[in-house]
């Protein structure tokens, strides 16, 4: 005789797998790398310094 499988668990996994693979897709379409996010950081940054260091200061 079969094992006994606890419909529950399947489920659980079933639902599991397909919020991963949706998850994958949508990180594809939508998502940067970790070198992305940090490369504009450091230009924003950059950019930032740069307007800072010519402000005058008319007081």
């Amino acid at each position: 005789m079969a094992q006994p499988v606890n419909l529950n668990r399947f489920k659980k996994q079933k639902a599991r797998a397909k919020k991963k693979a949706r998850a994958d897709e949508n990180s594809m379409k939508f998502g940067r790398t970790g070198l992305e996010k940090q490369r504009e950081k450091s230009e924003l940054d950059k950019t930032v310094r740069h307007i800072d260091g010519h402000k005058r200061d008319d007081t």
